[in-house]
């Protein structure tokens, strides 16, 4: 029977990706978590025994957590995290569940380290344009809704991520960049395996204009201008970043419920007598 308090995996899905989706943690024992290494995208993994100590964090927060049959450990997590005031639900049938169903899974080695806050540390070029407005976005829904991105001269980005523990993307040479025709935005949706339709499909759009192929997507030349536009908007990349959310929060929601829709404007005026 499920908890008073639960969330249907299909439920979660749907919400992942969009800014109502829940924080969510993972608290399968440790040799189960070695047994399959993969995450619930957005997710993070904590110790179930110290949830006492940490669930303070979440005060004021929505929490979904997930162990490995949504039992227990979930279970006894959740009310320390409603203890300390956060609203707490508990995955249906845990991380089985959400495997069996065929929703998709992140492979914990595809996931940087993370610093002491518990988030992971991106960094790139400064005056981001679209690859580097589209991966925050990428990272923040689906992968680590915590990650922090910094924005550096061209040439200090890989060694800024050296001296201060951050993953470079989007520029040459490193891991997270272009691959052949791929942008770095295609290459991350690959790696932390989040290939879905709805993904996929923007992905199309990204990299139609992020490499100046604006055939690939009716939609590319769109998301071109309005990029462009913004980074004439901002003269500070955070700011920019956030912006620029939205706009990729609005690209994906289209593309999960509205591409079917059209729009014709319709005159409310009579029309004239003959």
């Amino acid at each position: 029977m499920p908890s008073i308090a639960s969330i249907a995996p299909e439920k979660l899905a749907r919400l992942l990706g969009t800014s109502r989706a829940p924080l969510i943690i993972d608290v399968r024992e440790r040799d189960a978590l070695d047994a399959d290494p993969r995450l619930i995208p957005a997710s993070i993994h904590l110790p179930f025994e110290t949830a006492a100590d940490w669930a303070a964090g979440y005060r004021g927060k929505n929490v979904a957590v997930s162990c490995q049959r949504g039992k227990k450990l979930a279970e006894g997590t959740a009310a320390w995290l409603r203890h300390h005031g956060a609203v707490a639900e508990v995955v249906e049938g845990g991380f089985e569940a959400w495997r069996d169903a065929g929703l998709p899974l992140m492979p914990l080695a595809s996931l940087p380290a993370r610093n002491a806050a518990g988030a992971t540390v991106w960094v790139t070029r400064a005056r981001p344009k679209i690859d580097r407005i589209a991966c925050p976005w990428l990272i923040r829904r689906f992968v680590d809704p915590a990650a922090a991105f910094l924005f550096v001269a061209p040439a200090e980005v890989e060694a800024v991520a050296e001296r201060f523990g951050a993953t470079p993307f989007d520029v040459e040479g490193v891991f997270w960049s272009h691959r052949g025709e791929l942008c770095t935005f295609d290459v991350m949706v690959a790696e932390f395996g989040l290939t879905s339709e709805l993904l996929q499909r923007v992905a199309t759009i990204v990299r139609g204009a992020d490499t100046a192929r604006l055939d690939l997507a009716p939609e590319a030349a769109g998301l071109l201008a309005v990029s462009l536009g913004l980074s004439r908007m901002y003269a500070d990349d955070l700011e920019q970043l956030e912006a620029g959310m939205l706009i990729y929060d609005a690209l994906y929601r289209w593309t999960r419920d509205a591409t079917d829709e059209t729009h014709n404007w319709h005159s409310s005026s009579p029309k004239p007598a003959k």
